[in-house]
C-alpha cells in the first residue's frame, strides 16, 4: 500500500463518520420551519422525519443533503482508491455508523445515492426489483429486507470476479440492517400529525392502501394483542371469522368501501388497544365493541366510536393504574358470527385456583349473553385426561345444561391447547358455535393468575416440608446465584428483573416463578423452557435467533465460566473449601458460646454462597453437554456421586464382616442383635469401628440433604445399621451395590463424565458443609434450651435467619419478648400442611396460604399413569408407598417403591428395591441416578402417585416409555 493510500484509509476512517454524524438534516429542518427534530417524533434526525415534520421544501433539501454525503464518500475512496472500488462501499459503512452514531438516521438515502454514484446500473436494478416486491407486499419490513439482500446481490451479479466488493456489499447490507433493526421509524407514526403536504407520501410508503387480514401475520406492536392473537390463531388452524384491522392513524375508508355489511352478513367493529389482552392487563370492558352492523353508514361510526373510546375517562384511568403508557387504538373489523351456543372459557378456574378443571360458562345465544353479565349462564367444569393419548372417555363433565357435551369438551380441548400454545398461561377464551362448527371470538392471557409458580425442579432442588430456618437460607442462596447466571447474560437489561421473586412457599413447599424465569429466558433470546431442558432432558423449541445474537456476549461469558468451571473448582476446592472444611471437622461446635457460633454460621454462609453456585452450574453444564453430545445415560458411570460412593463402599464393608460371621449365626432378629453380636465379638469390634469410620466419612448425607432441619446420618444412625444388616444378609441387595466393570466409552462420553465427576466433588461439598451448618444451629438450640429461650428441641428451626442473628445479638426485645409465640404459629402451620394429602404442582397467582387442596382427580379409577422414564426395564411388583426414611419396613425385588421425591440419601434403601415412581424429578435427580446405576427400572414426575397408588397394589412400571399400569 502506498503512502497516498495509507493517507486515504485514514480520511475514510475519520472523515467518513464525522461527515455521517453531521446532522444536516436537523440544522435545515430547524432553519427552514423552527422544528428541532431531535425533540419531536421518534427523535430520529432522518430524511422521513424531515418530511413528515417539515414538510416537502424541509424534505427535499434534506434529501439533497444527504444524497450529497453519500456521493462524497464514494468520491473521497475513489481519489484515493481508483483501483479498488471496495472501499468505495467501506467508506459508506463509516457514514452510516457516523449517522447512526451521532446524526441520530439510518443513513439510508446517503447509501442509496452513494451506490447511484458507485455503480448506476446496479442501484437502477435494485430500484427497478425493488419497487416491484414493494408495491406487490405493500410491507416496508419486507421491502427493506428485499433491498438489502439486492443490494449484496446485484453487486455480486455485476462484479463476479471481485470478492472483496461483494465482502464489502454483504457487510454494508448487514451494517444498514442492524441499524434499522436498532432505531425507531418515523413512517410507523400517525399520518394525521404529519404535515398535510406529506401525508399522502406517508399513506403510500406505509402501505395504507392495502387491507390487512387477518391471514396476515400481525405485528401486537402496531395493531394491539387482540388483533395479532386473532390472526396467530387464524394461522393455526382454528376457527376465526374473517377479519381487518385498522391501525391506529390509517384512513377508513378503503376498508369501508371494500366491505358490504348486510342483515344477511353482519359485521363487528372491536378495540384492539396496543396493550390490551396482553399477560399484565387485559381492558376487559375499557373499550367499545359494536355488533350487529349491517350498512356502510353505520361501519364508518362505529369505527369512529371505536376509536374515541381509548380517550374515555374509565380507560386513561385504567391504563394510569396499571403504569401503561397511552399507546394507539387499531380496530378490528369482522364478520359476526349467528351463535347457536355462546360462552366464555378458562383453562384454569380463576376463583379455585388449585382446581385442574377448565371452567365454562355458557348459553345457548351469542357471547354477549353472557360476557354482558346480565343473565346468569350455565357452569361447566371439565377435567380432561393428564395424557393428550389417553381416550376421551377419560374427560369428566360436571354441570348440566342446555349445551351438548360434545360442545363443551370441545371447547375445553381449545383452551388447553391455546393454554399449551401460550407458554402454559392459562387462558380467557370467549367462543361460539354457529351449529357446525367451534368458533374463537377471543383469547387472552388470565391476568390474575400470574405469576404462575411451578413444583417441577423446585422439588429437586430442596423436596418435601421446607421449615422458615431452612428458606431463609436457601432461598436468598439459590435466587441470588440464579440472579448473578442471569445477569452476567442480560448485563444492564438485568435491573428491573427482582431475582429474590424466583423462588417462594405454598403450604411450605417450594416453588420456582415459571413467569419470571420464561420472561428471563426470552430476553436472554433462550426459548421459556429452557430451565427444563437442562435439568430434566424436556424437548427443547429453537430460541430467536436475533434475541440470541443480541445476547451473544452474555452468552459467551456464560460459556467461558463452564468452559473453566472444573479448573475454578479445583482451586477454589484447595484454597477454600477444603481448607474450611477441614477446620469445621477440628473443632466441632459443641461448648462454644453463642456469638462464637454465631460466627461460625456466618463463615460457613459464606462459603456456602460460592459452593451454591458450583452446585447449580455443575448440573446445568453435564445435562447441556449429554444433550448436546447426545450421550446415553448407560455409558457414564455416577461412582463418585456421593450416593453411590458411600453404598458402594457399606456394601464392601458388609461383605468383609460376612466373613467374620460363623455359617450358624447368618440371620438376626434385627440390626439391634447383629451390632451386639459384634460387639461380643473380638473380630466384630474391628467391624463395629470400621461401620463408625464410614457414618463418619458419610454421616454428612440425610434423607434431605439441602434441608438442615433434617438430621444427618452421624446423628441418627439406626437407619443405615438396618441397612447395613440388609446389605450383609441379602446377596440379590449385594450383587445389585457391588462395583461394576469399567464401561467402554468415547470421546464425546468422556466429556460428559468429567462433569458428571465435577458434579460429585461439589455435591460432597455443598452438602458437607450444610451439615456443619445444621450441627452448628444444633449446639446454637442448644444454649439456648438450657437458658430458656427456647422450649424444645426443633425450636430454632422454626426461626428465620435474621431472627436468630437478632437473638444473638440481643437488638430487638420485642422479639424475645414474642419468640415462643411465632414458633408455635409456625410449627402449628407446618404441621397443617403435613397432613395435606398432596400439594398442587402448579400454583396460579399469589394466593392465600389455606386456600383449600382438590383431589388428584375426581375419577378414583384411574389404571394407567404416565412419568418420566429415567431408568431402562420394566417389572411388575407390590407397591409400597413410602414418604420417609424413618419406617422403612420390608423392601425386595418385589417391591416397587412410591416416593414423594429422592434424595442422595436414598441410596442405600433404593439399590433394594425392584423399581421406583417418585412424584418428581428428571434424568438427573438422585433418585433416576440410582436407578440406573443398579438397574432398577423407574418412572419419575407422576404426579400424586403417592395419593393414586395404593399400599399393596401390584403394578407394572415401563421405563422405557414412563408408563405405570395398576394390575
Amino acid at each position: 500500500m502506498t503512502l497516498t493510500q495509507v493517507w486515504g484509509s485514514l480520511l475514510i476512517f475519520l472523515l467518513c463518520p464525522l461527515l455521517g454524524a453531521l446532522p444536516l438534516t436537523g440544522w435545515a429542518t430547524y432553519y427552514l420551519t423552527g422544528c428541532k427534530l431531535s425533540q419531536v417524533g421518534t427523535g430520529n434526525v432522518s430524511v422521513s422525519a424531515a418530511f413528515y415534520h417539515g414538510g416537502k421544501i424541509a424534505g427535499i433539501v434534506a434529501v439533497c443533503l444527504e444524497a450529497a454525503k453519500g456521493i462524497a464518500a464514494v468520491l473521497l475512496a475513489r481519489a484515493f482508491f481508483p483501483t479498488a472500488p471496495a472501499w468505495e462501499l467501506i467508506a459508506l459503512i463509516a457514514l452510516i455508523m457516523g449517522r447512526y452514531w451521532r446524526g441520530k438516521g439510518a443513513g439510508t438515502t446517503n447509501v442509496v445515492w452513494g451506490i447511484v454514484a458507485h455503480d448506476f446500473w446496479a442501484a437502477f436494478l435494485i430500484f427497478l426489483v425493488g419497487s416491484i416486491s414493494f408495491t406487490i407486499f405493500r410491507d416496508r419490513a419486507t421491502g427493506r429486507l428485499v433491498s438489502l439482500i439486492l443490494l449484496a446481490l446485484m453487486i455480486a451479479l455485476r462484479h463476479p470476479s471481485e470478492p472483496q466488493r461483494i465482502v464489502a456489499a454483504i457487510a454494508l447490507s448487514v451494517v444498514l440492517g442492524w441499524i434499522f433493526a436498532k432505531i425507531p421509524d418515523d413512517l410507523d407514526l400517525s399520518t394525521r400529525q404529519a404535515n398535510p403536504e406529506s401525508r399522502k407520501m406517508f399513506k403510500f410508503f406505509r402501505g395504507d392502501q392495502a387491507l390487512i387480514s387477518l391471514d396476515s401475520s400481525l405485528d401486537a406492536q402496531k395493531v394491539g394483542q387482540k388483533a395479532a392473537t386473532l390472526s396467530q390463531l387464524k394461522r393455526w388452524g382454528y376457527g376465526v371469522p374473517d377479519g381487518w384491522v385498522l391501525p391506529a392513524g390509517d384512513d377508513a375508508q378503503p376498508l369501508i368501501l371494500s366491505l358490504t355489511p348486510s342483515p344477511d352478513e353482519p359485521f363487528v367493529v372491536r378495540s384492539s388497544a396496543v396493550g390490551e389482552d396482553s399477560e399484565t392487563a387485559s381492558a376487559a370492558g375499557q373499550y367499545i365493541t359494536v355488533l350487529n352492523i349491517t350498512r356502510s353508514e353505520d361501519l364508518e361510526d362505529a369505527i369512529t366510536r371505536c376509536q374515541t373510546s381509548y380517550n374515555n375517562r374509565n380507560a386513561v384511568q385504567y391504563r394510569r393504574d396499571r403504569h401503561q403508557e397511552d399507546a394507539s387504538m387499531a380496530v378490528l373489523v369482522q364478520k359476526q358470527i349467528r351463535g347457536v351456543f355462546s360462552g366464555v372459557a378458562f383453562s384454569r378456574d380463576p376463583v379455585e385456583q388449585y382446581s385442574n378443571a377448565v371452567a365454562i360458562e355458557a348459553l345457548p345465544g351469542d357471547a354477549t349473553q353472557v360476557v354482558s353479565g346480565q343473565i346468569t349462564p350455565e357452569r361447566y367444569r371439565v377435567f380432561l385426561p393428564e395424557d393428550s393419548s389417553d381416550s376421551p372417555e377419560e374427560t369428566i363433565i360436571e354441570g348440566s345444561g342446555d349445551i351438548p357435551p360434545n360442545i363443551i369438551q370441545a371447547v375445553a380441548v381449545v383452551a388447553r391447547e391455546l393454554e399449551a400454545r401460550d407458554r402454559g398461561i392459562p387462558q380467557d377464551i370467549e367462543w361460539t358455535h354457529d351449529g357446525q362448527q367451534l368458533w374463537i371470538l377471543q383469547a387472552r392471557p388470565i391476568t390474575t393468575l400470574r405469576p404462575i409458580w411451578t413444583r417441577k425442579i423446585a422439588a429437586e432442588v430442596i423436596p418435601g416440608l421446607i421449615r422458615p430456618l431452612t428458606w431463609s437460607i436457601n432461598q436468598p442462596l439459590t435466587c441470588g446465584v440464579w440472579g448473578d447466571l442471569f445477569t452476567l447474560v442480560l448485563g444492564g437489561r438485568a435491573r428491573d428483573l427482582d431475582f429474590t421473586q424466583t423462588a417462594t412457599l405454598h403450604y411450605s413447599h417450594a416453588y420456582f416463578n415459571a413467569t419470571l424465569l420464561g420472561s428471563i429466558f426470552l430476553r436472554m433470546g433462550l426459548p421459556p423452557e429452557s430451565l427444563e431442558f437442562l435439568t430434566r432432558g424436556e424437548k427443547f423449541s429453537r430460541p430467536p435467533a436475533s434475541v440470541t445474537l443480541r445476547n451473544l456476549p452474555g452468552l459467551m461469558k456464560l460459556f467461558g465460566r463452564e468452559w473453566n468451571l472444573a479448573k475454578e473448582f479445583q482451586t477454589d476446592y484447595r484454597e477454600r473449601f477444603a481448607p474450611v472444611l477441614q477446620q469445621l471437622e477440628q473443632y466441632p461446635p459443641s461448648h462454644l458460646p453463642a456469638t462464637v457460633l454465631g460466627e461460625r454460621i456466618e463463615r460457613i454462609l459464606l462459603f456456602l454462597r460460592q459452593a451454591t453456585f458450583y452446585s447449580i452450574l455443575a448440573s446445568l453444564s453435564l445435562a447441556l453437554r449429554q444433550g448436546i453430545l447426545q450421550v446415553k445415560d448407560s455409558y457414564l458411570d455416577s461412582c463418585q456421586l456421593p450416593e453411590i460412593e458411600s453404598t458402594r463402599s457399606l456394601a464392601r464393608l458388609a461383605a468383609e464382616t460376612r466373613k467374620l460371621l460363623p455359617m450358624n449365626r447368618l440371620d438376626f432378629d434385627s440390626s439391634a442383635s447383629l451390632f451386639a453380636y459384634l460387639a461380643d465379638s473380638p473380630d466384630g469390634e474391628s467391624a463395629i469401628a470400621q461401620f463408625n469410620q464410614w457414618l463418619e466419612r458419610y454421616g454428612y448425607l440425610s434423607q434431605v440433604a439441602t434441608d438442615i432441619a433434617v438430621p444427618r446420618w452421624r446423628e441418627n444412625p439406626r437407619p443405615m445399621r438396618e441397612l447395613f444388616a440388609q446389605c450383609l444378609f441379602n446377596d440379590q441387595y449385594r450383587a445389585a451395590i457391588e462395583e461394576k466393570p469399567q464401561k467402554p466409552r468415547g470421546i464425546r462420553a468422556d466429556i460428559v463424565q468429567q462433569r458428571l465427576n465435577l458434579k460429585g466433588k461439589v455435591t460432597e461439598v455443598y452438602s458437607r458443609l450444610l451439615a456443619h451448618l445444621r450441627w452448628s444451629f444444633v449446639a446454637l438450640e442448644q444454649l439456648w434450651l438450657e437458658s430458656g429461650i427456647l422450649e424444645e428441641t426443633g425450636d430454632i428451626f422454626y426461626l428465620q435467619m435474621d431472627e436468630i442473628q437478632q437473638l444473638i445479638e440481643e437488638t430487638n426485645p420485642e422479639l424475645s419478648a414474642t419468640l415462643l409465640q411465632r414458633i408455635h404459629q409456625r410449627r402449628r402451620q407446618l404441621e397443617t400442611h403435613s397432613r395435606l394429602p398432596s400439594v398442587p404442582f402448579i400454583v396460579y397467582g399469589n394466593t392465600p396460604t389455606y386456600s383449600p387442596i382438590p383431589s388428584a382427580s375426581p375419577s378414583s379409577s384411574q389404571q394407567r399413569l404416565r412419568g418420566i422414564a429415567v431408568s431402562p426395564g420394566q417389572i411388575e411388583g407390590r407397591i409400597k408407598i413410602l414418604r420417609g426414611l424413618d419406617d422403612i419396613g420390608a423392601v425386595d425385588k418385589d417391591t416397587i417403591l412410591v416416593v414423594p421425591y429422592t434424595d442422595s440419601g436414598w441410596a442405600p434403601l433404593l439399590a433394594r428395591a425392584g423399581g421406583l415412581i417418585a412424584e418428581v424429578g428428571g434424568r438427573l435427580s438422585h433418585g433416576a441416578i440410582i436407578a440406573r446405576e443398579y438397574g432398577i427400572p423407574a418412572v419419575t414426575d407422576v404426579r400424586n402417585a403417592t395419593q393414586l397408588l395404593k399400599e399393596g397394589q401390584r403394578a407394572r412400571i415401563d421405563g422405557y416409555s414412563g408408563i405405570v399400569e395398576i394390575l
